[in-house]
């Protein structure tokens, strides 16, 4: 095999394909980075068995051949050429020896591995599938991830419920604490389907898209596995098995009190709270809503703040307190200048969500001393 490259268009593929490279793991050969040029493309693939990535680089083809190389000895090469239009040669013999080479630097007796042994990716039936726009999609993850749960402790919670129905998305995420919801209009109608899809693959498939709204990604779906398929690249992973939480039955439109408030007014004033709270002191902030405006209070062994800002206000004064945390994740991805609140006493979950229902954030309450208020 003896391929020739620019190194900018290499160092792209590698970096979209590293993102499904194991960093442990009992199969060396997942370790590696599959250079497959056998037939008219050069193409990377990266696969830890749960998360696979194939990518088409830009090149040339002097002699076809497939070699795995270990993907960090890889990477690290290619990015020590100093020049962004470096010419990189890759030349593997029948021994599986390869040898890197550009400008006046060669690396020589780099032991590959068999390109035969690498593990592809599933094949996957594109018969049930959807299209969104690379924006759209860029934005449903950055809208729902931050509400997936960090451990595996309950795996449902790893992953977001993707719901096709007809010409509508629905995409849920929740940690047992909050809950994320975006409500998608599609172009067209779709058959109805359900899959979760882990958290991991959808962090990494948001930082390979681009986001440009005019650039499509298709979805397709089968039992085990989803296929994310977008420029050059194919991403696939296996879905989370199980049937999902029942949200609509955490769900209200019931609310004793409802608040609009000014976004970012609300989001500055919360984020200054936060500067008195260190990692793991779960302080909680207090709202105190009473005809007009809004105050909010926090007390923490750093010192204590007191704010006030208007709002507007429909129903009962109501005085409720929420870890800040969860209140900053919700509305720094909302993109309205004014939000709206909706609340039934201080027991009781909390919804911000605008009119069309586009988005719905649910945020659970936590317990605090009124008499310290």
């Amino acid at each position: 095999m003896k391929l020739t490259f620019q190194k900018d268009a290499l160092i792209n593929g590698i970096n979209i394909v590293l993102k499904a490279v194991p960093s442990k793991t009992t199969m060396p050969i997942l370790e590696c980075i599959l250079i497959d040029a056998s037939e008219t493309e050069i193409k990377l693939t990266g696969n830890d068995m749960e998360l696979g990535i194939e990518t088409k680089v830009e090149g040339t083809i002097l002699e076809k051949g497939k070699i795995a190389l270990d993907a960090k000895l890889f990477s690290e090469i290619i990015r020590k050429f100093s020049s962004p239009d470096a010419i990189i040669t890759i030349e593997s013999d029948r021994m599986l020896n390869t040898t890197i080479s550009s400008e006046n630097s060669v690396f020589n007796n780099i032991q590959g591995k068999d390109g035969d042994e690498f593990s592809y990716l599933p094949y996957i039936e594109k018969d049930r599938q959807i299209t969104l726009s690379q924006f759209t999609l860029k934005e449903i993850i950055r809208q729902t991830l931050f509400s997936i749960s960090p451990n595996d402790s309950n795996k449902m919670m790893t992953g977001e419920l993707f719901s096709i129905d007809g010409s509508k998305l629905e995409v849920v995420s929740l940690d047992g604490h909050r809950i994320s919801i975006r409500n998608i209009v599609l172009k067209e109608n779709y058959e109805a389907a359900k899959v979760i899809v882990p958290g991991k693959t959808l962090s990494e498939i948001s930082k390979i898209l681009n986001g440009d709204n005019e650039s499509e990604v298709q979805i397709f779906f089968s039992q085990n596995h989803i296929l994310f398929e977008f420029n050059d690249t194919i991403v696939v992973s296996r879905l989370i098995e199980g049937e999902y939480f029942r949200i609509s039955q955490m769900l209200s439109s019931d609310y004793e009190t409802k608040i609009q408030v000014n976004k970012k007014e609300f989001l500055d004033c919360i984020e200054r709270a936060t500067i008195l709270i260190r990692e793991n002191d779960k302080k909680p902030l207090i709202l105190k809503i009473e005809d007009q405006s809004m105050e909010l209070k926090l007390n923490s062994s750093f010192g204590s703040m007191n704010a006030e800002i208007g709002i507007q206000k429909t129903g009962k004064d109501i005085m409720i307190a929420f870890n800040p945390k969860f209140l900053i994740d919700a509305l720094r991805v909302i993109d309205d200048e004014e939000i709206s609140l909706y609340m039934m006493n201080p027991k009781s979950p909390c919804f911000i969500r605008d009119d069309e229902e586009r988005y719905i954030y649910l945020i659970l309450p936590v317990n605090f001393n009124a008499a310290n208020v």
